[in-house]
């Protein structure tokens, strides 16, 4: 490994905002005690705020609130892509919103106070629009629980469950999901010993990260967009969306991704299947195929579909 490639690599692990013992990193790194302090040394003098401890218990860690260096940002600079990650990791903006987070929770890392005071002031001062109706997250919550995933630490927080129910939860979180219009959290629940996701509109409050390090549990299927569609799909729904459509099936699959299902029903026809709380998913799915189709259920999706092609037709006279 180049010294450059290697200095990336230290770069990115100290970013992670653990405290990190000599021997893990020389390890990781695959150097000795003697490159890995040069190689701090030059982190320094990047600008880089680099804490070392020294003695049998020696280590390293980033310090938060540097001037994010090598990328000499002026403040407002640094301030604008905060917002705009903030922006888009609250599902503003689909198809980037988990990227978004991973580069939200670098950047505030790494903000001094004063940067984030005034990211804050935005945030209170600023009105937005929720894309489609789905409802606006914090981001704060988002990149705590991104950490948590990333940094392999326990996290607590307060849950209303779907049926009101509110709950302390203590959990090593796995993975973030994105489906749909929602984010939910996979994670092993440690007092009900089993794994379970989240919905994080539901989380009440911050959650709060215990300093508590574990090691990861495989998760069954090992797959969390898989384990979050099938408990979904286990749970009663208040609508079951059934529509045909003069489509193939490869065709509306790629539209629907794994959020629901289609049965072929031949080559040029096809029947598709959602179980979904609101209507708003459906609808917005249907209006994306170009196709005749016809709904078979449930009576709701077929009236709103009316109320809005009139909509449509009028803002279009």
């Amino acid at each position: 490994m180049s010294t450059s490639a290697r200095m990336l690599r230290l770069l990115s692990l100290l970013q992670t905002h653990r405290f990190w013992s000599g021997g893990e990193l020389s390890d990781r790194l695959e150097v000795s005690p003697r490159t890995l302090r040069r190689d701090v040394d030059r982190l320094r003098d990047l600008g880089y705020d680099v804490e070392a401890v020294r003695g049998v218990a020696g280590g390293y860690q980033l310090r938060a609130g540097s001037n994010l260096p090598p990328l000499l940002l002026e403040d407002d600079e640094a301030v604008a892509i905060a917002v705009g990650l903030r922006s888009t990791a609250g599902g503003h903006v689909g198809g980037i919103e988990e990227t978004s987070v991973q580069a939200l929770t670098k950047v505030i890392a790494l903000m001094p106070p004063r940067l984030r005071r005034r990211m804050d002031a935005l945030k209170t001062q600023t009105d937005g629009t929720p894309w489609s109706g789905g409802p606006v997250l914090d981001a704060g919550v988002l990149t705590t629980f991104a950490q948590a995933c990333r940094d392999d630490e326990a996290v607590t927080f307060d849950y209303t469950a779907a049926d009101g129910t509110a709950t302390g939860r203590r959990v090593e979180p796995h993975r973030l999901v994105n489906l749909g219009r929602r984010w939910y959290l996979v994670a092993y629940d440690r007092d009900r010993q089993d794994w379970r996701s989240f919905r994080i509109d539901r989380v009440d409050g911050a959650p709060m990260l215990t300093g508590q390090r574990f090691r990861p549990r495989a998760l069954p299927g090992g797959d969390a967009v898989g384990f979050v569609r099938d408990g979904l799909r286990s749970q009663p729904q208040r609508h079951q969306v059934r529509v045909r459509l003069a489509a193939s099936a490869d065709e509306v699959e790629a539209l629907m991704g794994r959020w629901g299902s289609v049965e072929p029903i031949s080559d040029t026809e096809c029947r598709m299947l959602l179980n979904t709380d609101t209507l708003d998913w459906p609808v917005m799915i249907l209006a994306n195929l170009d196709c005749p189709f016809t709904v078979e259920g449930p009576a709701e999706l077929a009236d709103l579909l009316e109320r809005v092609g009139r909509r449509f037709v009028s803002a279009g006279a």
